[in-house]
């Protein structure tokens, strides 16, 4: 074997730790949703304000992302992230050990401030890692960490609780946090701050806006632009539509379907290893046409929320369908941010918008669950991503496909 041929399996070790790690903090991020019904009876409260333990992070991750991004742009990445998933074991463990309710949100604050930075670092480093032509394929597997993670977390948490009940789950992601740690240290090489970042919001010269102006410029002054605005619109009423329903699909099987522990964990399986089947379809489909696959994902989405509230539709083939839906909408948003021309500030907006929605969603969620009924927030999560599949529908002139 040559120096070459270790080097780029080094390099692809790296892509490959980076992928778990996003795997890792998404699903630590996404464990109340599975857990719900136990956290709440064992902290002492309703199952709305447990849902708390979801927004606190995703409130927190929005912030974090383009504030770590630019705080720490003159960092050795390779440290920050480190530094993060440091953090995310700590957060984890000290979920698992949480004595009250606030010792829980304090925890996931912790848990907020790793997912946003090291989401928003690590969709980046493809073009660290790599040589050019393999940078999408890097890129791709990185990222996929996250739409993994949003499918799979669920049921991988729900399962292990149904042996050792909810406080293994998080220690159990706590493990992983640390293992994943040393995997990271062993396998990143040092990655200092570019010289002369690009990314970032930045006013455009307007005295050097003629055919002088470099490619550099043109990005910088389009990092908001109108393909990108709709891009975070659709982030928004997806993934919030999304978890408006999904927070309290466990209380939904249990006191509507009737469902045992057996039967939730067998169904929210089901419903990841959907999602991981919709996640590689749509991945490639929208690389040719982002809206077009969104608009087809929100539809099924919507449909399976309806489904379950009506009476003779099994619950395990609305959530298939369900899966199926979202476990292609992170990669098929982040292939739209892409081609948008957003640059990594881009990135980091989408980030923000990614996780603020999964804290509006899951806190509305719980208001609505709380205020009205479990079947409510079905309705809702159906009506958001209902009005996300219109939105992409109506905008074909600034979507990304638009030639």
């Amino acid at each position: 074997m040559t120096v070459t041929d270790v080097s780029v399996r080094a390099r692809w070790l790296a892509v490959t730790s980076v992928a778990v790690g996003t795997f890792t903090v998404v699903t630590s991020e996404m464990l109340p949703v599975g857990l719900l019904t136990s956290m709440a009876a064992d902290l002492g409260v309703s199952p709305g304000t447990a849902g708390l333990a979801m927004s606190a992070p995703g409130l927190v991750a929005a912030v974090a992302a383009p504030v770590l991004a630019v705080a720490a742009r003159r960092a050795d990445r390779r440290l920050v992230l480190l530094g993060l998933m440091g953090l995310l074991a700590v957060a984890n463990l000290a979920a698992a050990a949480a004595p009250s309710h606030p010792v829980m949100l304090a925890a996931r604050v912790l848990t907020g401030v790793s997912i946003g930075g090291f989401w928003a670092f690590a969709a980046a480093l493809g073009t660290r890692l790599v040589p050019e032509p393999a940078v999408g394929r890097a890129t791709s597997i990185i990222l996929g960490g996250v739409s993994v993670a949003s499918v799979l977390g669920v049921p991988a948490a729900t399962f292990v609780s149904s042996f050792a009940g909810w406080r293994s789950a998080f220690a159990a992601a706590g493990v992983l946090a640390l293992a994943l740690l040393a995997l990271l240290a062993a396998s990143l090489p040092p990655l200092k701050p570019e010289p002369a970042p690009s990314s970032g919001p930045e006013r455009p010269s307007h005295s050097r806006s003629g055919p002088e102006s470099s490619p550099v410029q043109e990005k910088r002054s389009s990092w908001l632009s109108g393909p990108l605005k709709l891009a975070l619109v659709l982030t928004a009423l997806t993934v919030s539509g999304h978890f408006v329903a999904y927070t309290y699909v466990r209380p939904f099987l249990e006191e509507i379907a009737q469902a045992g522990p057996a039967l939730v964990s067998a169904a929210l399986l089901l419903y990841g290893l959907a999602g991981v089947a919709g996640n590689f379809a749509a991945g490639a489909r929208a690389a040719r046409n982002p809206r077009l696959t969104l608009i087809t994902l929100a539809v099924l989405m919507a449909a399976a929320m309806v489904a379950l509230v009506l009476t003779g539709v099994p619950a395990l083939v609305a959530l298939v369908v369900w899966g199926l839906g979202y476990g292609g909408v992170g990669v098929t948003l982040q292939l739209w941010i892409m081609r948008s021309g957003g640059g990594e500030w881009g990135t980091a907006l989408f980030v923000g918008a990614f996780n603020v929605s999964i804290a509006l969603g899951s806190f509305a969620g719980g208001r609505i669950a709380d205020g009205l009924s479990v079947p409510a927030v079905m309705w809702a999560g159906a009506g958001l991503t209902a009005v996300a599949a219109i939105v992409a529908a109506l905008a074909r002139q600034g979507g990304p496909d638009a030639r």
